[in-house]
């Protein structure tokens, strides 16, 4: 079966943008439902899919955190290149982290974090969500449960290095926290079960900005984007970038 490949998506409006960034082995899709909530509510968006995500799962252990990081900041010339210059980034899971990178090296207007992990105590959850997703992906190939079951361990055991790579970035993110004194909202989901949801308490108590705050969401899990209380998050998200000197 042919599987129908994501794209990045633009979503034009008005003069103040977001960068939206995608989850660790998700796409635009984790964002899309909240670009098109800012779109009607006068934002522009733009969401990149970063190299090896939204692919067979052997691209993504092709590709490493740098290539990421390489890729949201084209994302972000990308809004500069269309005539954007009030930005802001929301970033989800792996796209947190490369929000708040984002947040003390460029110039921005806000940073919003979701679920985004701080300590690299989770490589178990998270190698098990690249499991689910490789899984997923062969099933809607149409492979068999044996073939699936075999290449999916090929593919931790090719997948090694990149975890590495992983935690190291998200080490060094950690380490520079900081460093943002860029408006911060932190969102965490309680039932989070893919990373350590003390993650949102450090990076509140650590960015240095004048302007931050953190809200949890009882009934969500870890793509908060696409959980029961996305509405909940939507309107806080908007509630946030309007409370942004936007001048």
């Amino acid at each position: 079966m042919k599987i129908k490949q994501p794209q990045p998506f633009t979503f034009e409006e008005g003069e103040r943008a977001v960068l939206l960034l995608h989850g660790f082995t998700g796409h635009s899709a984790d964002v899309r439902m909240l670009g098109r909530f800012l779109q009607k509510h006068g934002y522009t968006s733009h969401a990149p899919i970063y190299r090896g995500h939204g692919l067979p799962p052997e691209e993504l252990t092709k590709a490493t955190p740098d290539q990421w990081w390489e890729d949201v900041q084209q994302a972000m010339e990308h809004l500069k290149d269309l005539g954007y210059e009030k930005i802001a980034v929301a970033g989800l899971s792996l796209g947190g982290v490369l929000g708040l990178k984002l947040a003390y090296s460029e110039r921005l207007r806000g940073v919003i974090s979701m679920c985004a992990p701080m300590f690299f105590d989770n490589e178990e959850q998270l190698t098990q969500g690249y499991k689910f997703k490789a899984r997923e992906y062969k099933q809607l190939e149409g492979k068999d449960k044996q073939t699936i079951e075999t290449e999916v361990e090929e593919l931790l055991e090719q997948s090694q290095d990149m975890f590495k790579q992983l935690g190291k970035f998200i080490n060094e993110v950690h380490d520079n926290i900081d460093h943002i004194y860029t408006p911060t909202l932190v969102v965490q989901a309680a039932k989070d079960e893919m990373i350590n949801t003390e993650s949102a308490n450090y990076i509140y108590e650590n960015v240095e900005s004048d302007q931050k705050d953190i809200k949890w969401y009882e009934n969500s899990g870890h793509v908060i984007t696409m959980d029961k209380e996305k509405e909940k998050l939507h309107e806080d998200i908007l509630d946030f970038l309007e409370s942004l000197d936007w001048s």
